[in-house]
């Protein structure tokens, strides 16, 4: 049995990795740790906050006296870091933001790893610290060691993270692993993202605003296959170490929306062009070659398959984000678009 802490896990991937682990360790005490900022939503967790090996604390990861109290209560073996803030477009009008939770937040939670002891600290990076990748290349992966070149303040912050975790193993032998991940999609992902963002204004006839001409390219992953990739690289993955993690499915972002309206019997005529976001990267292209060959790791959701549970999901979930469509959302919707 071990005591796993879960930060960020009233978020999108958090909350799936708490619900894969009390699937697939029943054995094991989950602690989670959010602030519940706009994308952070306890009702997310509700079925978890029924089991007994689940626990819940709303804290930020920069109040150090906060976590500290919580790790001298639980005594945690693991910790799993998804707490952050990730969305680009709100990194680019407020950084600091981003720059206090993503890098000071980090460092609080490895100081009270070394204070306390643990047997792992695992940070959930993304694939964007390593920039863009020309379209006319597909031959070009994102490899462990392709140089880090950000595009944006949320990469960069994200980026200067992973820096910071691998000092400290360094500096202070602390055990650490990093993994970084493609593009995610499925249940619970805040609806200002993509593919939620897309489903949503179809259900309702609502235009499906695309940056650009929609060319920009993701390697999509279904969440599940990232939970399950977390779950070995924290139990066996080598310290010390960065692996990255890819659906090897790459698609456009138009041709995505696309296929959310054939899935939905809505016409495509409803999709509108916007101006393109700042810095906008064309290309991500994920080569999951090492978590493979070491750890056996490869998704198992072929992407028409996720794509179709994922809308599904939606359009039985609406008491889940339906109440997400008013206030603080509304209003941050109506800036990053109403005016393109």
């Amino acid at each position: 049995m071990s005591t796993i802490i879960v930060t960020g896990g009233a978020g999108f991937i958090g909350s799936n990795f708490i619900y894969y682990l009390l699937k697939n360790h029943p054995d094991d005490r989950i602690v989670c740790i959010d602030c519940l900022t706009y994308a952070g939503n306890l009702s997310t967790l509700q079925a978890a906050l029924e089991n007994t090996n689940f626990v819940f604390y709303k804290t930020n990861i920069c109040d150090r006296a906060g976590v500290d109290s919580i790790f001298e209560k639980e005594h945690p073996d693991i910790v799993v870091n998804f707490a952050a803030e990730s969305h680009v477009d709100r990194s680019i009008e407020h950084p600091e933001v981003f720059l206090q939770t993503n890098i000071l937040g980090t460092q609080v939670l490895m100081d009270a790893c070394r204070k306390y002891g643990i047997k792992r600290y695992h940070q959930v990076s993304t694939d964007e610290v390593y920039g863009d990748l020309p379209l006319d290349r597909p031959d070009l992966l994102f490899t462990e060691e392709t140089p880090i070149h950000t595009s944006s303040p949320y990469s960069a912050s994200k980026a200067a993270a992973d820096l910071l975790v691998l000092a400290y193993h360094r500096t202070y032998q602390l055990p650490v692993s990093i993994s970084r991940c493609s593009n995610n999609y499925g249940p619970y992902h805040f609806p200002e993202k993509l593919i939620p963002l897309m489903i949503v204004n179809a259900l309702h006839d609502k235009p499906l605003p695309v940056y650009g001409e929609g060319k920009n390219v993701r390697d999509w992953l279904y969440v599940e296959d990232h939970c399950r990739a977390i779950d070995l690289i924290v139990r066996n993955g080598r310290e010390g170490e960065v692996y990255n993690i890819g659906g090897h499915n790459e698609m456009a972002n138009i041709d995505i929306v696309k296929l959310i309206c054939d899935i939905l019997g809505k016409p495509h005529s409803l999709i509108r062009f916007v101006k393109d976001r700042k810095g906008h990267d064309m290309r991500y292209a994920i080569d999951p070659s090492k978590i493979h060959k070491e750890l056996g790791w490869l998704p198992e959701t072929k992407f028409a398959d996720g794509l179709q549970k994922t809308v599904q999901w939606y359009l039985t979930h609406q008491d889940w984000w339906e109440p997400i469509l008013s206030g603080e959302y509304k209003l941050y919707y109506q800036k990053m678009y109403g005016d393109r």
